[in-house]
């Protein structure tokens, strides 16, 4: 092998390894971003409703609601999700990042119906299925485009 050719040879995994470390980054903080928000709002939701007393136009109610252990917990998740979203945003086009946390919207209906044991309709589950199959169509198209210069 000449040496143009190794050298050629060489770039070429080094790009490759880069482009799946890449990947890897904006797979790891989308599930991040996934998880913290799932867990945020089914803390928040069964927190609230579980409150001794309903929330109301009263602002003191929220305020007291904030203290809850539960509906701090999923507020807490939820600025977990925020930091792993810039995270996100800061590796991966917005195009293709927040068309892929859409699939947050399905998690909801999963974890709405299965740990607030909540009624699901039948065109709840379809519109979530479409969600689902729109993010894989997504996510099947490059992450990110080739750097661009920032204005």
């Amino acid at each position: 092998m000449r040496s143009s050719e190794l050298e050629v040879s060489r770039t070429t995994q080094i790009s490759g390894k880069r482009r799946r470390l890449f990947s890897a980054r904006v797979y790891l903080s989308l599930f991040w971003f996934l998880a913290f928000r799932a867990v945020g709002n089914v803390s928040l939701a069964w927190g609230v409703r579980h409150l001794t007393k309903g929330l109301t136009v009263n602002p003191i109610g929220y305020l007291q609601a904030i203290f809850n252990p539960v509906v701090a917990v999923g507020i807490l998740f939820l600025v977990g999700a925020i930091v792993a979203r810039l995270v996100l945003l800061s590796v991966a086009d917005l195009s293709f990042a927040v068309p892929m946390m859409a699939v947050g919207y399905v998690i909801s209906v999963v974890t709405g119906k299965f740990f607030l044991h909540e009624a699901v309709s039948l065109e709840r589950w379809i519109g979530a299925g479409m969600i689902l199959a729109a993010t894989l169509l997504v996510g099947s198209t490059p992450r990110k485009t080739q750097n661009q210069k920032s204005y």
